[in-house]
């Protein structure tokens, strides 16, 4: 919220705790990391290497341009994880037929078997977290999500 001396010409300053952006980035990182602690204990998994693992997971085989655009990351930041979930045998690359600058990635066995491992762990994450808020507060974030989202076009 900005905040302006009515007595002065002093330049509006912006509270960063109050301003609504940061919040919402603050604590979509504060859960984000917390979260990571189980996938990096569980199976050494950084967040991008998590995200595309989960995207495949979820969707079965993908681009590489089509898991930065689901996940929000930078498309350096996809490359390095799908290069080390392909190090680890968990996914593998096809290159497209008509396009060879595009490759289909899709999970291996053991891919899949890691992805299912931390299905229930992700589930579970998301119970206890919302287990800290009461009914009308899950609804209120829920539905403020949703408006933001829409408001945004990015329902």
């Amino acid at each position: 919220m900005a905040i302006k001396s009515e007595a002065s010409d002093e330049p509006e300053i912006l509270n960063l705790e109050n301003f609504l952006p940061y919040r919402l980035y603050r604590l979509a990182d504060a859960v984000s990391r917390e979260f990571s602690r189980i996938y990096k204990d569980s199976h050494g998994l950084t967040r991008p290497e998590w995200r595309t693992l989960s995207g495949l997971g979820q969707h079965g085989t993908m681009t590489a341009s089509a898991i930065g655009e689901q996940s929000a990351m930078h498309k350096t930041k996809v490359s390095r994880a799908v290069a080390e979930l392909e190090r680890r045998r968990w996914l593998t690359r096809t290159p497209d037929e008509n396009d060879r600058r595009v490759e289909h990635l899709a999970l291996t066995k053991a891919g899949l078997a890691a992805y299912r491992e931390m299905v229930p762990l992700a589930k579970a994450f998301e119970r206890e977290l919302l287990a800290k808020l009461s009914v009308s507060e899950r609804e209120a974030i829920a539905n403020g999500l949703a408006a933001l989202q829409a408001a945004l076009g990015k329902g």
